[in-house]
Formats: C-alpha cells, structure tokens, sequence
C-alpha cells in the first residue's frame, strides 16, 4: 500500500472515526456520560504524551538531516507558541467541556447558534492541522504514522464528544449535529493529503514537522486536558487519572515497540 493510501486511511480513522464514536458515546444516558468522560481525558493525556516523547521527538533527533538537535528543540518551543496564539484567537480551542470558557453556557440566546458555528470552524482547522501532522509523520516511518494516527484518535474522541454537547446546547438539532461535524472531520483527510503532496520531496523538512507535531500533543495535554483534570482532587479519582494516563502512555509505547 502507497504512503498516500495510508495518511488518507489513518486520517479517516482519526476524523471521521472519531466522530462516530463520539455520536455513539451520546447514546448512552448522560450520568454514564459524565462519568466516563474524565476517564476518557485521562487515557488521552497518557496517548498525546506518549505519542510526543516516546515518538516523535525520537525520530526528529535521530534524524541524519537535523545538524544541531537544540534546533529540534527551538521548533518544539516555537510550536507551543504558535498553539497558544492560535488558542488565544480561538481559532484553535480545545474544549473538553461543553460548559468551557470558549463556550460560555450562559451567553445571549441570540449568540448560541454563533458559538456553535465557531466551535466548527475552530474544529475544522484543529482537524487540518491534526491530517498535516498525520501525514508528516507517516512520510517520515509508517509505524510512527500509525502510532501519531492513534494518539490523535484517542483525543479526538473526548474532544467530539464536548463538540456535541455545544452545537446541541446552540440549537442544532442531533442529525445535523452529527453531520456538521462529519464534514468539519474531513479537513483531517484534507490536511494529510496536502501535506503529502507538500512534504513528500523536502526531507530535510520532516524532522521540523515531528517536532511541531509533539508540541501540538505536548501543549494539548498540558494547557487544555491535564486542567481538566484537576476539578476532580479526591484521592480515588487521582489515582484512576494517573492509572489511565499510565495506560495511555503503555499503549503508544507497546503499539511502537510492537510495529518496529
């Protein structure tokens, strides 16, 4: 199967996947919901980090083309940046929570459909960024692309799901709900196809794009997950969130070490 192939099929699976899961995860009553979701967070956590430091930044160091590895590290740095400014726009915002500060439960009737409309949008480009990056680490190693496909599956899911809860409380009903996320996951598929055709011929490209990639996952899991975490400090639930994480963690280095 061609690289292509692949970066659209594991783009399809972190989108669209994505998407039905999450439309399938509503369907179960709302307190079994809002106890699971916490759960759902923390394996994420677990897979982002893993995926960031037990792959990515491997491979863009071990790099023949990287002269000097305190580059790899500048473009870590500057792409934790670029998120936060993108954040900052909320162009970008990662909300797990449909009562989030991007999302304010308690806005003007006239403003909810807006606020679902935006969600979209920031959705839309979130997913293009997540094909980009997909596609960059699959032009780079196939078992590192699976391994990256993975850990955005595992975040988009909880992030679908908070998507969801928004557009409904802004007025949509569930069918189109569903369907306006569908077509905002195919920006993934749009995302990995142009990166390919972008990146296929610039090598020395490559190992900047891991980099910018694992600080997606890093700055993911620090700025907007692990936050999350912290409203819940009872002691049973730190330990299943550092259980989960530790899950997390386990299947992205048992997923990378049983590819290689």
């Amino acid at each position: 199967m061609s690289v292509l192939s692949w970066i659209i099929l594991f783009c399809v699976l972190g989108g669209i996947a994505s998407v039905l899961a999450a439309a399938l995860f509503l369907l179960f009553p709302e307190r079994y919901r809002t106890r699971a979701l916490p759960h759902l967070i923390s394996y994420a956590i677990g897979a982002l980090l893993g995926a960031a430091f037990l792959a990515l930044l491997p491979h863009a160091l071990g790099s023949p083309e990287v002269a000097d590895v305190h580059d790899i590290g500048l473009a870590v740095l500057l792409g934790v940046l670029l998120f936060f400014v993108l954040e900052k726009f909320v162009l970008w915002r990662h909300c797990h929570d449909s009562h989030c500060e991007a999302h304010d439960p308690h806005e003007l009737p006239g403003k909810q459909h807006a606020s679902g409309s935006f969600v979209l949008i920031g959705d839309a480009i979130h997913n293009f960024v997540d094909g980009m990056l997909i596609a960059a680490a699959f032009l780079t190693d196939i078992h590192l692309g699976i391994v990256t496909a993975l850990a955005v599956a595992a975040h988009e899911i909880p992030q679908e799901v908070s998507d969801f809860a928004v557009l409904l409380h802004s007025g949509f009903s569930r069918l189109k709900a569903f369907v306006f996320n569908m077509l905002s996951s195919l920006a993934t598929v749009l995302g990995g196809v142009l990166a390919y055709f972008s990146l296929k011929d610039l090598d020395h490209i490559l190992p900047y794009a891991l980099a910018i990639a694992a600080s997606s996952f890093i700055y993911v899991a620090v700025a907007d997950l692990i936050p999350t975490l912290h409203r819940r400090m009872a002691p049973h639930d730190t330990i299943k969130q550092i259980v989960l994480i530790g899950a997390g963690v386990l299947t992205i280095y048992l997923s990378h070490s049983m590819l290689h």
